[in-house]
């Protein structure tokens, strides 16, 4: 989650200084301005790092936190994907992985705990 995190910081960053680096589409639905898609990036990057660091105190609200925010990762880098395909792409695959790894932990602590 931290390296997800830690990405979309930087996807961000890259979006509010007006980076070359990304496509410009027209008549898109989710159209917004780069500056308001680097807002939006930086903040769920920001909340995707400080859940995770959540998470390694082994809080079960912090694993519900941090489902949550992979998940509004997922998609925002969906919504995310006509300006830099690629990573929205990886992004979303992390993200994903992320929201797997957090449910199959819960899974395994609920079956720990019915079997003592």
């Amino acid at each position: 989650m931290v390296v997800a995190g830690a990405m979309a910081i930087l996807e961000g960053i890259a979006a509010l200084a007006k980076d070359d680096l990304f496509a410009v589409t027209r008549h898109y639905v989710f159209e917004f301005s780069l500056t308001g898609w680097g807002w939006v990036h930086l903040i769920v990057g920001i909340a995707l790092v400080l859940s995770g660091c959540a998470v390694f105190t082994g809080a079960l609200w912090a694993r519900f936190l941090g489902v949550a925010i992979a998940s509004l990762g997922v998609i925002a880098n969906f919504l995310w994907l006509p300006y830099y395909p690629w990573w929205a792409i990886i992004l979303i695959a992390i993200n994903l992985f992320v929201v797997w790894a957090l449910c199959a932990g819960m899974q395994r602590e609920a079956d720990a705990s019915m079997t003592v």
